[in-house]
């Protein structure tokens, strides 16, 4: 049985991002939201285009300026007003300036931007009143970006403010990562779909519906592929077909030592290596992950049948996974923080446990609550509204309440 950390290790080797010249598509900025940039955005516009002002107020010679003050103010003569999007006409003299406006280009000879709170005007004369900095109020062109360099790495995850530079830059549309393919199909003659009703001891798949939202939160396009009955024939031609159409195939059930857990054999016969069959954690020790080294790329993650050891083991491993094939540089990993537990934690030490809650925000600082309820990977009910996940190692049998903790984050905080 491998540690947490070993299985980690082992998952995220086998795992290798999507190819930047084949695995691409393009895609009109609008619809880029989330997407995985593929490819380093360069521009050839300077940013700012043009020197321009920062302030309204008046563009002066700071020559001009540099002694004013209240008592003897600098007058000076209003040539021109300039307007945002307006290209000046006049380029100011000595003992000249022009009316100018936030964003306007800032016009030949003037240097710096007097506020106009800091000035008085008369007819075409103003009167400035404190002596500015030099410069001041004033952005230079090119004094963000110079055309040419590198505007935006290729690896990172297109969010707003990322969206809004390459709409800057005149980028209307973008090369993106196309979305990893994750198969995902649950095992087991109990099992059915929630329009069923209910037979003694039939159960609904609620993981099927769980794995496929969590896909889709994770950046890639879930294929279903239903309950697939304990029956070996069946499951061999469903992960014959998942292996030859998904990056990454997620089963649940049928991975761990009873009678009619086929899941192992079965990858054996299609030429699967196994890379991990155990995992020393709780919920979530029965863990198969396997490749197919003669076939494709396709990884093969077997997952427990229980709801809750489900979830834990894909948000433990699945999630950076597909984050890692996703294509993203950097932040794949699980993320965890260090906060303060309410509550007082139990576990018996033999594996490392996860214990699902709420972080919530306590005169500024995150405090984990444990959820209510019994806590065993049949339970799904009290993981509802929780957003993270304790994390007692090995050998660790308690955390008194108000200690420190490592909590694994799984939802938004």
């Amino acid at each position: 049985m491998l540690s947490v950390s070993d299985a980690e290790g082992i998952i995220l080797n086998l795992v290798q991002p999507l190819d930047a010249e084949h695995d691409i598509e393009i895609v009109d900025l609008l619809v880029a939201s989330d997407r995985i940039l593929a490819n380093p955005i360069t521009s050839q516009l300077d940013f700012p285009h043009w020197d321009n002002s920062a302030m309204d107020g008046y563009a002066v010679r700071y020559a001009d300026v540099q002694q004013a003050n209240a008592e003897k103010p600098a007058i000076l003569e209003i040539v021109e007003e300039i307007p945002a999007g307006y290209q000046p006409k006049t380029t100011i003299q000595p003992g000249q300036a022009a009316r100018i406006f936030t964003g306007a280009v800032i016009p030949s000879g003037a240097d710096t931007v007097v506020m106009q709170e800091r000035t008085s005007r008369e007819e075409n004369r103003v009167f400035i009143q404190v002596a500015p900095q030099p410069q001041e109020f004033v952005r230079r062109k090119a004094s963000y970006y110079q055309a040419g360099n590198q505007l935006l790495p290729p690896g990172i995850q297109l969010k707003a403010p990322e969206v809004a530079v390459l709409a800057a830059a005149q980028c209307p549309q973008v090369k993106v990562y196309r979305r990893p393919k994750v198969a995902i199909f649950s095992t087991g003659d109990e099992l059915v779909t929630p329009n069923t009703p209910l037979q003694p001891g039939q159960i609904v798949d609620s993981n099927h519906y769980a794995l496929a939202t969590l896909v889709k939160e994770s950046g890639a396009e879930p294929l279903l592929l239903g309950i697939v009955k304990d029956n070996p024939v069946a499951l061999q031609e469903t992960i014959a077909y998942a292996i030859a159409n998904a990056d990454i195939v997620l089963s649940s059930g049928g991975v761990s030592v009873g009678e009619y857990d086929y899941v192992d054999k079965i990858l054996e016969d299609l030429g699967a290596k196994i890379h991990i069959r155990a995992v020393e954690m709780t919920p979530g020790k029965p863990l198969t992950v396997a490749n197919f080294p003669q076939q494709n790329s396709a990884i093969y993650f077997g997952l427990p049948g229980n709801p809750v050891s489900a979830l834990v083991t894909f948000w433990r491993f699945v999630q950076p996974a597909i984050k890692k094939l996703a294509g993203l540089a950097e932040g794949w990993e699980a993320k965890f923080i260090k906060v303060r537990s309410r509550d007082e934690l139990r576990a018996n030490g033999k594996r490392e446990t996860y214990i699902w809650g709420k972080l919530n925000l306590v005169a500024g600082v995150y405090e984990f609550h444990k959820a209510g309820g019994t806590h065993n990977s049949g339970n799904l009910i009290n993981l509802a509204q929780t957003n993270a996940l304790a994390v007692l190692p090995v050998g660790q049998t308690l955390i008194a309440a108000g200690g420190e903790v490592q909590v694994l984050l799984i939802a938004a905080v």
